[in-house]
């Protein structure tokens, strides 16, 4: 289950279809414990039928971020302007945000992302822009 402070317009979530498919939308409206999309059954489903999509090193390569080389094969860099870029490292069970120093390398923060619509949201948080659209 998504919580509905969690999700925002525009992010990717999926239900069980009427043959238990898992089948991913995007968030097109919020009201009133429904998440609103014309896809959907009736165009609407309630939180509790609406559940967060595992992010997976697939959903990063398939957002543009670049694998860093060397010994940070396990940083993802996505440059969003040309001095800045996010990167987010691969912990094998979740991912986590860090920043580079010159000083130190990379330093984690903030919480580590489990679900698509939380690395949706942090890129939204940082730049305003809604890059992350498959």
């Amino acid at each position: 289950m998504v919580e509905g402070t969690d999700v925002r317009i525009g992010n990717l979530v999926w239900y069980y279809d009427y043959s238990m498919t898992e089948t991913a939308f995007r968030v097109e409206g919020i009201l009133d414990g429904y998440i609103y999309n014309t896809l959907l059954p009736r165009s609407r489903l309630p939180f509790k039928a609406v559940h967060p999509i595992q992010l997976e090193t697939g959903h990063l390569l398939d957002f543009s971020f670049l694998p860093e080389e060397g010994q940070h094969a396990n940083i993802y860099a996505y440059k969003y302007h040309h001095s800045s870029s996010i990167y987010i490292r691969d912990e094998g069970y979740s991912f986590q945000p860090v920043a580079y120093s010159s000083a130190s390398g990379f330093i984690p923060y903030g919480r580590p992302l489990a679900h698509v619509h939380q690395l949706q949201n942090l890129f939204y948080d940082i730049t305003r822009e809604d890059i992350f659209i498959a």
